[in-house]
């Protein structure tokens, strides 16, 4: 069962760690790592789910991560500007050809384009490097990031348990499921080409007009 391969993952690389894997994990996020928060988030809250450690523990050590991560690139737009793209390895992580759609947005809304970056994970890193650039200060960045961490974190933690937590009921209410999921899946791709087939359906050739009918003009 899927639950089974994802508890036996956690149980090699999580397992003795319960609560320093994922913050170096997101830490490492923050600076760069190719691995979504999100999956690191809902690792966690199927640890939570398997009983190794405390969901408000958990919260704030993520959170923690999270922050000090995304404060890297922020304090290197802040004190080096675009001098720090002359870094190999910074220029490959920040993505120079984003900086001006974000600098454009970073003009027109200001804390709103530092808050929403949080939900993005594409432009998080650019992101914060360009509201360094723009001298925001660190205060407000901070304040605005912890906002969204508020929201996302608590929120994929708590989506990995209960995931944890439902693929286990299911597995002892049907042992089947694998196959239930077979033909919701195959029923879908079924409605799908259907659905496709008739929007190429050449349209119905319109109805024959009546002949009209001559009006003859009663004599003088």
């Amino acid at each position: 069962m899927l639950a089974e391969g994802v508890a036996q993952f956690l149980d090699l690389y999580f397992g003795r760690f319960h609560y320093l894997a994922p913050f170096i994990a997101l830490l490492l996020c923050g600076v760069g790592l190719p691995i979504p928060e999100e999956v690191t988030l809902l690792g966690a809250g199927f640890l939570l789910f398997q009983g190794k450690g405390s969901f408000p523990v958990m919260i704030g050590v993520c959170s923690a991560a999270i922050l000090i991560g995304d404060s890297v690139p922020f304090w290197l737009g802040r004190h080096y500007g675009m001098r720090a793209l002359e870094i190999r390895w910074v220029r490959r992580i920040l993505h120079p050809e984003r900086f001006a759609k974000l600098e454009q947005r970073f003009r027109e809304h200001g804390n709103w384009a530092t808050f929403a970056c949080r939900f993005f994970a594409g432009v998080r890193i650019p992101g914060y490097f360009v509201a360094g650039t723009m001298r925001m200060s660190y205060p407000r960045f901070l304040l605005l990031d912890a906002l969204g961490v508020a929201i996302s974190v608590p929120i994929s933690i708590y989506l990995g348990k209960f995931f944890g937590e439902q693929s286990e009921q299911l597995h002892h209410v049907n042992k089947n499921f694998h196959l239930v999921l077979a033909f919701l899946v195959i029923a879908l791709v079924v409605v799908i080409v259907v659905r496709s087939r008739g929007r190429k359906l050449p349209p119905a050739p319109p109805a024959a007009e009546p002949p009209a009918v001559e009006q003859r003009q009663p004599p003088a």
